[in-house]
């Protein structure tokens, strides 16, 4: 629960910063907000989650009722976070499958980035197998593999229908990457080349001898309403505006960075050809 508490703390500590410029102290907000003199301390110290009326009360004391929707976002990303820390690997890799169909037929734009694996959206079957039975076996929960693979085979109906668009940028090491076997790498690079072409997809390739600009790991932004990041042992859901705004330029960098059309299909065409040349050592 270390990220939990770690973004409890941080909200804490803005409102701290706000109380104190606002000349006041824990003593005297607590007055003006009708509390014990004790739960300001708690709040600033990450020892106990506001809730949004206490945020609505904080700001009016402080005179800061501009910055109130952002702290409100900020509180419901901790709430979301402990959400799925608890429930996610319980409920089984299906089910979490199956949340990402929601949530992606009801967003217009999609945009993706990805260093390290290729996105659920473009996964063949067989590369989505070994993606999620190494899931399974490092993080555990229910053992429902080929419900996942179904489910996330179900995601890509997206692709084909509605009024969906997608910009989806990966870094190159990503395709080098062995994923199950290296017939299995060649079919879904054969996959990602016809991508390419995809009227509803801009799809890029950021190169291996790309300049480093900017630090980033996985991320996917939903409209502009929010975006969903993983860890090792948790996937957080930001909805903060600030944050969702830094998560956009940082997209944006590694967008111009990327190439497409031709020049990602000769990359993708280069990878298969090494994939077919080698096989992995015993």
């Amino acid at each position: 629960m270390n990220a939990v508490s770690d973004a409890r703390e941080a909200l804490g500590a803005r409102l701290r910063e706000l109380r104190r410029g606002a000349r006041l102290t824990g003593l005297q907000l607590a007055g003006q907000c009708g509390w014990h003199s004790s739960k300001v301390s708690r709040i600033e110290r990450g020892q106990q989650s506001p809730s949004e009326e206490d945020l609505a009360k904080w700001c009016q004391a402080c005179d800061t009722v501009a910055v109130l929707d952002d702290l409100v976002a900020t509180l419901r990303n901790v709430r979301a976070a402990y959400v799925e820390w608890q429930r996610t690997l319980a409920a089984g890799h299906a089910h979490r499958q199956r949340q990402s169909i929601a949530l992606e037929s009801r967003t217009e734009f999609i945009r993706w980035w990805t260093p390290d694996v290729v996105p659920g959206l473009l996964q063949t079957e067989a590369y989505a197998r070994g993606v999620l039975t190494a899931c399974i076996a490092v993080t555990g929960g229910r053992d429902d593999l080929d419900d996942a693979v179904r489910a996330r085979m179900d995601r890509q109906r997206v692709l084909r229908g509605g009024r969906h668009q997608f910009h989806i940028v990966i870094w190159e090491p990503a395709l080098w990457r062995v994923v199950a076997d290296r017939q299995t790498m060649a079919d879904q690079l054969a996959r990602l080349a016809e991508i390419v072409d995809h009227p509803r997809v801009r799809f890029g390739i950021v190169p291996l001898t790309a300049e480093y600009r900017v630090p980033a790991t996985n991320f996917v932004i939903y409209d502009r309403s929010r975006v969903i990041t993983e860890t090792v042992s948790a996937e957080l859901t930001i909805t903060r505006p600030s944050e969702i705004l830094l998560h956009e330029k940082t997209f944006g960098v590694l967008a111009d960075q990327a190439v497409y059309g031709d020049a990602a299909r000769e990359i993708l065409g280069s990878i298969a050809s090494r994939h077919n040349e080698f096989e992995l050592p015993e």
